[in-house]
């Protein structure tokens, strides 16, 4: 799957995982379990999302210093 990062489109950005969704019925113990999985999912995504647009604007500047 690919992403679009400020207008690029690019299939190296780490895509996040679906969410888990509650059933209609959910007792309270099932509703804390996935909100904790998803926030955990979210926040994982969300470093590894960060550290690969950090990497990009790195690599830009190298690119960009060498023409």
């Amino acid at each position: 799957r690919c992403a679009d990062v400020t207008g690029v489109q690019t299939c190296a950005l780490p895509i996040c995982p679906d969410l888990q969704k509650l059933k209609e019925d959910a007792k309270l113990s099932d509703i804390t379990k996935t909100v904790t999985m998803n926030y955990t999912t979210y926040y994982e995504c969300a470093v590894k999302t960060d550290t690969w647009i950090e990497w990009y604007h790195s690599q830009k500047k190298i690119f960009e210093s060498a023409k």
